[in-house]
């Protein structure tokens, strides 16, 4: 493994050597790129770091995983999931913590440490990923792909569960 890196750098190098192209203006524009690109994410970054805190802080989210447990637990998802389902698409740090506070508690080979683990890895942070993704194309209409994978993610951690409750 500690070739591969230094294989794929001189390969890039020969590579673009042998198209003309000049490396080192290449590596200086993907720079500049890249940091046009984190400035522009800033905005959203931040608002997006704002709402989990606020979400956390307000006590909205003990508010929505009480209300929602039941729901939760008639479709199949075990209650003391629920908070883990609700703070995934918002924050992965945060989702991480829960994960191993679910995982101290309930022990790694319980049912429900593999349904949290199983959720954990079948969801992404959606609106992390969002913020990032539309920012860079100034795309405006982005309700509908979030509530098609804030959907897609549900249904995942539905079939999760009862996967986990099968095997």
């Amino acid at each position: 493994m500690a070739y591969i890196i230094p294989a794929v750098i001189i390969f890039v190098i020969v590579f673009a050597l042998v198209k003309r192209i000049n490396v080192y203006d290449g590596f200086c524009g993907g720079i500049r790129e890249a940091l046009e690109l984190s400035i522009s994410l800033a905005p959203a970054l931040t608002a997006i770091f704002m709402m989990c805190a606020l979400f956390e802080a307000s006590g909205l989210s003990d508010a929505l995983t009480r209300l929602l447990s039941p729901a939760f637990g008639f479709l199949g998802i075990p209650q003391e999931l629920t908070k883990l389902v609700l703070i995934k698409p918002f924050s992965g740090s945060g989702s991480l913590a829960y994960l191993n506070e679910i995982i101290a508690s309930y022990g790694a080979d319980s049912y429900i440490s593999r349904c949290a683990c199983v959720c954990f890895g079948s969801s992404e942070t959606v609106f992390y990923i969002s913020a990032v993704y539309f920012a860079k194309t100034k795309t405006k209409k982005i309700a509908l792909p979030v509530v098609c994978v804030l959907t897609a993610t549900f249904l995942s951690t539905v079939t999760a569960c009862l996967i986990c409750r099968v095997m």
